[in-house]
């Protein structure tokens, strides 16, 4: 008991000692988390005119932040004379660093593919993509995962490493998307005035002048119950929601204009038959 004591009494004598270190660390501590914060907002905003990417804008100052805190982390060990732990520390590891290394393979993986993407001129932060069988708008791409929101508004969290490793279809990158719609009407219109009607519709409601292109159309099969065709026609598109509204409105135009001129979509029909006269035995 009496060296428990002796040690107590010699902990407490060292902390009274060693008070102005403490208080002056946990003020080196202090301020350098807010300024690594400062320096992360100052960064992301002063950057923008050099550096268009946003995703790298937020990696450069996200580093910088980290190099700012470590720095006020050193200071304030070695103000508290932990310059012997700090040592052993650094040189414990290279041995430690291999062992986790190994164990974090995974997470060290995302992190390199992080900053991979972060660079990548092709893929940024609001940029409309379709990639793992998800689709939606880049919110966020950090060093450990990727975000997107879809158009439901539910948030996907995917592993850089698997944005990496696998082709991913990016709407932003043209302002230009091609919409097919297909459509049948009856065998007995007239298919020259359908092809027509078709296309001044579409030329009508989306201007393909602008975009110098011009509206296609095919008449493809002989269905069961109508002549199918095929049409497509440009947009001015960024994204897949802008895609869809505009298919959406090409369908209502058309079928308008097919209802104005008396011209049928067809429905699948069948046709029975019923012969007069004839016996039906039916075992039960």
């Amino acid at each position: 008991m009496d060296k428990i004591i002796l040690k107590l009494e010699t902990w407490k004598d060292l902390f009274i000692k060693n008070i102005p270190n403490i208080a002056i660390a946990l003020i080196v501590i202090f301020v350098a988390y807010f300024a690594s914060r400062a320096i992360n907002k100052f960064i992301a905003n002063n950057l923008g005119e050099k550096i268009k990417q946003k995703s790298v804008r937020n990696l450069v100052s996200r580093v910088a932040s980290a190099i700012i805190f470590l720095t006020g982390l050193y200071m304030a060990m070695t103000i508290l004379k932990f310059d012997d732990t700090l040592k052993a520390i650094i040189s414990a590891a290279g041995i430690s660093g291999i062992v986790i290394g190994l164990a974090l393979q995974g997470t060290l993986s995302n992190t390199i593919s992080g900053v991979v993407l972060s660079f990548r001129k092709n893929l940024n932060i609001g940029d409309w993509i379709e990639t793992n069988g998800f689709s939606g708008q880049i919110m966020d791409i950090n060093l450990n995962y990727f975000v997107i929101k879809e158009a439901d508004n539910n948030m996907v969290i995917m592993p850089n490493k698997t944005i990496l490793e696998n082709p991913f279809k990016n709407y932003t990158l043209t302002t230009k998307m091609r919409i097919s719609i297909t459509c049948g009407v009856e065998y007995g219109a007239d298919l020259e005035k359908v092809e027509q009607l078709t296309k001044e519709v579409i030329s009508a409601n989306f201007s393909q002048n602008e975009l110098g292109k011009d509206v296609e159309f095919y008449y493809t099969e002989f269905g069961d119950s109508s002549i199918n065709f095929l049409c497509r026609f440009w947009v001015d598109s960024k994204n897949a929601l802008e895609k869809l509204k505009a298919k959406s409105d090409a369908i209502i135009k058309i079928k308008q204009a097919f209802d104005k001129e008396n011209i049928n979509i067809p429905f699948p029909m069948r046709t029975l038959e019923f012969v007069p006269n004839q016996n039906l035995n039916i075992n039960k």
